[in-house]
């Protein structure tokens, strides 16, 4: 069990809401990805793998900052920490304004990589901070209701992006194809403007919740302490001593990656069904509210009815019946399987954070960091996913396929990657999450 010093522990509802509200915020700002690719794809002329480097942007930023945040988060505190990660995140808004002028593609990227980056900060302070706020047996389910708002605002941002970035995509994708190169830059320009707006009014609300966040009533939370002696013996003297968390380090990175190439993908890949933009944009909510319907399941059952144990082994066996479904599946049958893996999805983060942060008492702010390290799957695998579409559409062009037909069996074989990323989260819940357990002293 944590330690909660002030105010007690059964006070913690109000810091449970502000979390929340920090969860609402980067998954807003996360999940506009999915309208994000297929935009960037278009005003940059870009291949599927060049489109899907916005989601590496964002998740390579944990990568790269999530032990400097450890770092800032022990000088400064948690709150400070996240007024901080809040006003990176604005600046990284901001930054699309010359990015949308110039309709330069890096200079996007570097605005995604800075909000990925205050991201890092606020995930590294709230995510260890909400796990260890009260019984670890019960994370889960804390956790669970974090998760529900994230995905509800994911599913928000999703819907508001996709109806401001993706109107008329369609239209403006034909109409390249045979105006000018005059006309050409003209259109793609205007369609570059039209984030303008939108990033300077997130920027101001990121802002102002930055200068709110100060004020917050965060109560002081310090993790269960383990025993440094046993029989004389030093039991544990450094991370490398638990084999648990590096497992959990890397099930977390398998399962950021299955998640995004669900989530970040599935637009694209209605499309290159041959469904319009406009019934597509809706696709990224789909798959959220499907693990927003997962979580409130979760936040019931778990610790009463289901361990998170259990969760995640039933997690894990169902993603790789579902992945199964969308490869051998076609037309809006396979997309409806695809957001189906929300299902699956849901409550592999809630249980994978508590069990790898079990037993690690002082270690917990170094392990938290090397956790949201893991996100940097979501930087590495949809990339990889895009180049098997690349690779695949080339193959079946090259024997002979039409490309419509050939953009759209590359698409959805591309989704075999995501098997091997199950079986890995399935041997953690298995047994990898217990690794080396027994000698802690726990």
């Amino acid at each position: 069990m944590s330690a909660v010093t002030e105010p007690k522990k059964n006070n913690t509802l109000i810091p449970i809401l502000i979390i929340a509200g920090l969860f609402f915020i980067f998954g807003f700002v996360t999940w506009i990805n999915g309208a994000l690719i297929p935009f960037m794809k278009t005003i940059n002329e870009l291949t599927s793998a060049q489109s899907l480097l916005v989601a590496s942007a964002s998740y390579i930023s944990f990568v790269v900052m999530a032990l400097p945040s450890s770092y800032i988060l022990k000088k400064v505190g948690y709150k400070k920490g996240m007024s901080l990660g809040l006003f990176l995140m604005g600046i990284g808004a901001l930054v699309f304004i010359p990015a949308a002028e110039a309709r330069t593609y890096w200079m996007f990227l570097a605005g995604i990589f800075i909000q990925g980056a205050g991201m890092t900060l606020l995930q590294t302070a709230s995510n260890p901070y909400i796990t260890i706020l009260g019984p670890i047996e019960s994370g889960a389910k804390r956790i669970s209701i974090m998760g529900i708002a994230n995905k509800v605002a994911g599913a928000l941002g999703s819907l508001i992006f996709g109806a401001l970035l993706l109107s008329g995509i369609d239209e403006i994708n034909e109409k390249l194809k045979s105006v000018s190169d005059s006309e050409k830059m003209l259109l793609l320009n205007q369609m570059a403007d039209s984030v303008v707006t939108p990033y300077i009014l997130m920027a101001v609300v990121l802002f102002i919740l930055g200068l709110l966040i100060l004020k917050a009533p965060l109560p002081k939370v310090e993790p269960e302490p383990i025993a440094e002696h046993k029989d004389g013996e030093t039991v544990k003297t450094s991370i490398f001593q638990f084999p648990h968390l590096w497992l959990g380090v890397l099930a977390l990175f398998m399962y950021v990656g299955v998640e995004v190439i669900a989530g970040d993908t599935i637009i694209a890949y209605g499309i290159s069904l041959g469904i319009s933009a406009e019934d597509a944009k809706f696709f990224t909510s789909m798959t959220l509210m499907a693990m927003v319907g997962t979580y409130a399941l979760g936040a019931v059952l778990i610790p009463k009815y289901l361990s998170q144990t259990l969760a995640l082994k039933l997690s894990a066996v169902l993603g790789i019946i579902l992945s199964l479904c969308v490869v051998f599946t076609t037309g809006f049958t396979s997309v409806l399987f695809v957001a189906s893996l929300g299902i699956a999805n849901a409550l592999v983060w809630p249980a994978i954070w508590p069990l790898t942060l079990k037993g690690l008492g002082k270690f917990t702010e170094t392990a938290s960091a090397l956790l949201i390290m893991a996100i940097a799957g979501g930087a590495v695998l949809p990339p990889l996913y895009g180049k098997l579409v690349d690779s695949n559409k080339a193959t079946y062009i090259a024997e002979g396929m039409d490309e419509a037909m050939a953009i759209a069996t590359a698409s959805t074989k591309g989704y075999w990657i995501l098997i091997p990323c199950y079986i890995i989260i399935l041997y953690y819940a298995v047994s990898g999450h217990k690794l080396g357990l027994k000698n802690s002293g726990k």
